[in-house]
């Protein structure tokens, strides 16, 4: 369902617009939400954060509409508004979109032609939104992400949003670039950084094949994870593509040394908590998964040999049927009291 706010001191447009949107509003298509000025519609913005657009008016008392653009940016970066408007010279319309109207529908008001604009508006403002979960879920692309959105993430409705957890059943895996760390010695910075990422890049790219996504990287080494239907199988197929993939990748000279690129991979799959981690005061927040399955995942990779991917027994159990594995033995894991019998995926 779409939110919009319709700002105008014309009495009779309120009752005008719910009789012409009547269907889709039963629908629970649209809901609209209305103001009779700027200063009003402001006020609206604060009650409601999950409006999706606006349409507005130019000429109103209090605060007219080319006012009221140039203030939505501070109020929502999200929203986008639609003007509309008797006042269609040139001059209104240039104005208006220079205060960041989206687009712009001339009075007498032609309603479908405003309900396919109003689409058109919604849809653009979805894409955001499902932008901004994917940032939510894939750190990296932080690093990209518009100003004014990262602004709109201090808000504290959008705060108190990101501090929302849940319980989540997925696969947890750590992808380890073995011996990376004695080359960083031996070659330049930039060196060091340009093969890293190289070698991230292609981690990445099956993690995302396979439908899951980035949660973090550490070092030398990547955490993802899987969840939906099969998320123990595609984490398993992302970790056997990744580990052919880099087995074929070239020697690297490290000064008088040679180095091969090898990976050793840890899964552990289970009921884990995820949400925000960190410190909201400081806004800085890691969309992440924590608990026992997390950390027996990274363990399960610490004890992993270079070209190995390593489960527990319990994993073992849901996986033989579909993949080839071999016992390898019992270890002893960090806290926890008993030894644990680990196998490695071979195909």
């Amino acid at each position: 369902m779409a939110k919009i706010l319709v700002v105008d001191d014309e009495a009779d447009l309120e009752l005008l617009v719910k009789q012409k949107f009547r269907r889709k509003i039963r629908e629970n298509v649209y809901e609209f939400v209305f103001a009779q000025n700027g200063e009003e519609a402001l006020q609206r913005v604060r009650e409601h954060p999950d409006i999706d657009i606006v349409l507005s008016d130019i000429n109103m008392p209090v605060m007219d509409g080319l006012t009221l653009l140039s203030h939505l940016p501070e109020a929502n970066p999200m929203l986008k508004a639609v003007v509309v408007s008797a006042y269609g010279d040139m001059q209104n319309i240039r104005m208006a979109m220079n205060r960041g109207a989206f687009d712009f529908v001339f009075k007498p008001v032609d309603f479908a032609d405003l309900d396919l604009t109003m689409e058109k508006t919604i849809l653009h403002v979805k894409q955001l939104q499902e932008t901004i979960k994917a940032i939510k879920e894939n750190n990296i692309l932080k690093m990209y992400v518009d100003e004014n959105v990262l602004n709109f993430m201090t808000h504290k409705e959008f705060e108190n949003s990101l501090l929302k957890n849940e319980i989540l059943n997925g696969t947890v895996v750590f992808f380890d670039v073995c011996g990376f760390t004695a080359i960083t010695e031996q070659v330049s910075a930039n060196t060091v950084v340009t093969l890293l990422n190289g070698l991230f890049d292609k981690i990445v790219k099956e993690i995302i094949a396979q439908g899951g996504h980035v949660d973090k990287f550490m070092g030398d080494a990547v955490m993802a994870v899987f969840k939906g239907d099969f998320h123990l199988d595609r984490a398993i197929d992302a970790a056997l593509a990744i580990k052919e993939q880099i087995s074929h990748e070239p020697e690297i000279a490290a000064g008088d040394k040679m180095y091969k690129p090898e990976m050793s991979i840890g899964i552990n799959s289970g009921e884990m908590v995820t949400g925000n981690i960190g410190s909201a005061s400081l806004k800085r927040l890691d969309y992440t998964v924590i608990g026992d399955v997390v950390n027996v995942s990274q363990r399960l990779q610490s004890a992993a040999k270079p070209g190995q991917i390593v489960i527990s027994e319990e994993i073992y159990e849901k996986a033989k049927e579909s993949f080839s594995c071999e016992r390898i033995g019992e270890v002893v894991l960090k806290n926890k009291s008993k030894p644990v019998t680990i196998y490695q995926v071979l195909a």
